[in-house]
């Protein structure tokens, strides 16, 4: 993105500066090698430092959140296990799922992590009701549902007000893996993907379509 940064007015003190967010579209990329990325970003991030939002695929890989529970890994077989520092359980990664890290400063952003997660969340339904589908989150279970199955997880961690990890979007992948584990801890939850509901078919479109619903969610948008 090209904008100019926006001044946040803040009562009874200067504007501050916000620089508008930096978009990066990275493709398929090894899910350990990106998580460092994002530790690094996150840790050596300055106060004017502009947020970034990262959309990608990983190869198959489960990972494991930093109170998960061994036990919801039922039968991982030959896909990699990583155990990593976010919130949540256990949750799959494969090509034909967006991921989308958004490395905002929630203190800058003014939100609160319970904020942030519903704004992932809100994205995804505005994005599926542009497509017809009708999605719903759970206040006793983050992500995104149609019909009680789950179409998007969503998985953060904020570090010096820096938010990582983020959300993943179903779109055309295949879901067998999903059958190996208890998605993020519930058994016998089932998973759906857009490319069967009616909406976008390939992470690339299911990109672009859920950008302008995310930067206006997290209050990134420019006029």
């Amino acid at each position: 993105m090209n904008a100019g940064a926006a001044s946040l007015a803040i009562p009874g003190a200067a504007a501050v500066p916000v620089p508008a967010p930096v978009i990066r579209r990275l493709g398929l990329v090894d899910y350990a090698h990106t998580l460092q990325a994002m530790q690094q970003f996150t840790a050596e991030r300055a106060p004017d430092t502009p947020d970034e939002i990262w959309f990608l695929e990983h190869p198959p890989v489960f990972t494991l959140g930093m109170n998960a529970s061994a036990r919801h890994l039922l039968a991982p077989g030959d896909i990699p296990v990583v155990q990593v520092d976010r919130g949540g359980q256990v949750t799959y990664h494969g090509p034909g799922q967006l991921v989308v890290y958004p490395l905002v400063d929630l203190k800058r952003a003014r939100l609160g992590i319970r904020d942030f997660v519903t704004a992932l969340e809100r994205a995804v339904i505005e994005l599926s009701a542009a497509s017809g589908i009708v999605a719903q989150c759970r206040r006793d279970a983050p992500g995104v549902y149609v019909n009680a199955a789950k179409l998007a997880s969503v998985g953060v961690r904020v570090r010096r007000t820096g938010a990582y990890h983020g959300l993943a979007l179903n779109v055309d992948l295949d879901l067998e893996p999903f059958a190996r584990i208890n998605p993020c801890g519930y058994e016998g939850l089932r998973m759906t993907q857009l490319s069967v509901l009616g909406g976008p078919r390939t992470v690339t479109a299911a990109a672009a379509a859920l950008e302008p619903h995310l930067l206006r969610a997290l209050g990134l948008a420019r006029p």
